[in-house]
């Protein structure tokens, strides 16, 4: 857990070199991107486009994006959340996996 932990914490202290480079990071594009890199939008990207609304858009806090090191903070910020949710969502799927593995013993 301890290694698990160090890595996570170094990985979230990069992430801001992702404001070092230009355009946008690989399978991170929007519907315009799409249309002109390959000529249409999928349907099902386009129908949930809409739908599904990114909790920091731009990996910013609003209104805290002023320069280099309020980017960098939002950054930070997404990176913590984002680790934090994935965290929280295999924790919950490890307790039902663990009741149903219980149950069939």
């Amino acid at each position: 857990m301890k290694k698990f932990l160090i890595a996570a914490l170094i990985i979230v202290l990069l992430t801001p070199i992702g404001l070092l480079a230009s355009g946008s990071a690989w399978g991170e594009w929007g519907t315009d991107e799409i249309k002109s890199m390959v000529g249409y939008v999928p349907s099902g990207m386009k129908h949930f486009s809409d739908t599904i609304k990114a909790i920091f858009p731009g990996y910013s806090i609003p209104g805290f994006d002023k320069n280099f090191l309020q980017s960098s903070i939002g950054y930070i910020f997404s990176a913590v959340v984002g680790i934090a949710i994935i965290a929280l969502v295999f924790f919950i799927l490890s307790k039902i996996m663990g009741k149903s593995e219980e149950k069939n013993e």
